[in-house]
């Protein structure tokens, strides 16, 4: 990566916000239930405090829409951060109001506070420029460590950058290296999985991977749209009508681009959207008419375990199934512990999908699950993030 980190710069006695991807997810009673983008900012923050920094952390949560609202206060993540980090957590009552500005002020070496979910305020998914300029009235440096959220022109993601010095944490260092040589520079064969709902929001990957891999292997609910195109009824199945021959297109590129392009040949199949359906699985060219297809089948699971055992990199975006439900979850399942098995760079984009492979309890024997969903789809698609974009470049 050629962006400035924190190690770059001197941070010693300097105020200095960081912004984090602390978007997760609460129980009722609004207990932390996944931490796992929490202890991802521990590096950055320990780094921080180690070399005598003063840490103003930042992030969202949830979709408040410029409203403060309870629920989605930051609160049980200061409590989390004052837990890991063995140090009091201070979180501020507002964003850039006067708590803020109290807390921050009166900041020491080695001292931590919280601002509250920077989406209380309107202004911040708007890049207000005044936003921006006040948030970054609180500190001398900025870092983004917020892969999750750096493809958003947020005014705490892009416009604080035009304020301050703005380099990277170790988080967001971290996904760009690996994905970016995964890409740029693979061991090879290089294979990417490809799973979720539409063909549609997945245009862009595939076009960009059929550039870059070897095989390309399609599941999850998109894959239905490519049954159609060659022909064969699927149900009740979801299906991009419209999409037919985009996938046609796809199809066809794959071939002059010489890459082996995988689809499912059977197909689990429920009778209606619920955990406990009947089920039956199916060759893929015979879907019966009111059923809907969920999870890739067995003799697909097998293909794709055999393709797999031949990789050196592997990318996967986007989960093969149902895997809320169980008896959906087992091609996502399958997959995911031959990723933790075979010998192989092992790379798995965030969201649906690292939840699935949390679910398959393999994700740390991969090497690497990213934090960011929509963030991890957009750099594999090859789309500039203006999170990463505003950051110094190294000279």
């Amino acid at each position: 990566m050629n962006k400035k980190t924190v190690k770059d710069i001197e941070v010693k006695g300097k105020k200095v916000l960081v912004r984090c991807d602390f978007n997760v997810p609460q129980d009722e009673n609004g207990n932390i239930t996944d931490n796992r983008r929490i202890v991802s900012s521990l590096p950055t923050i320990k780094y921080l405090l180690e070399n005598g920094a003063k840490v103003i952390l930042c992030s969202h949560l949830g979709r408040p829409k410029g409203e403060v609202k309870k629920e989605f206060s930051l609160a049980p993540v200061a409590k989390e951060l004052s837990k890991q980090l063995g140090i009091e957590v201070k979180l501020a009552e507002d964003v850039i109001g006067e708590s803020a500005k109290s807390l921050t002020s009166n900041l020491k070496e080695g001292e931590v506070v919280l601002l509250e979910n920077v989406r209380f305020d309107a202004r911040e998914e708007k890049n207000d420029p005044e936003m921006a300029r006040e948030l970054a009235s609180l500190a001398e440096i900025y870092v983004n460590d917020a892969f999750g959220t750096s493809h958003r022109a947020h005014a705490s993601t892009a416009g604080v950058a035009d304020y301050l010095p703005a380099v990277s944490g170790f988080l967001i260092e971290k996904e760009i290296d690996f994905m970016g040589n995964a890409l740029e520079n693979p061991k090879r064969p290089l294979v990417a999985i490809l799973g979720g709902k539409k063909v549609s929001d997945k245009i862009g990957v595939i076009n960009s991977l059929l550039e870059k891999v070897d095989t390309l292997m399609i599941g999850g609910a998109m894959a239905y749209t490519f049954f159609k195109t060659q022909g064969y009824e699927v149900g009740n199945s979801i299906c991009e009508l419209d999409k037919l021959d985009l996938a046609l297109e796809l199809m066809e590129k794959a071939k002059q681009k010489g890459v082996k392009l995988m689809l499912p040949v059977d197909t689990k199949l429920g009778k209606e959207f619920d955990k406990d359906t009947e089920s039956k699985t199916v060759k893929c060219t015979e879907i019966p008419e009111g059923w809907e297809g969920f999870d890739i089948g067995e003799e697909t699971i097998k293909l794709y375990k055999e393709e797999l055992k031949k990789a050196k990199t592997v990318v996967w975006n986007g989960p093969l199934g149902l895997f809320e439900f169980d008896q959906f979850a087992i091609g996502s399942n399958e997959i995911a512990k031959t990723l933790a098995e075979i010998d192989a760079i092992t790379i798995v984009g965030g969201g649906d999908c690292a939840a699935a492979v949390e679910k398959a309890g393999v994700a740390d024997k991969l090497t690497h699950v990213s934090t960011g969903g929509g963030a991890s789809l957009e750099f594999l698609e090859g789309k500039k993030l203006p999170g990463i974009e505003c950051l110094q470049d190294r000279a």
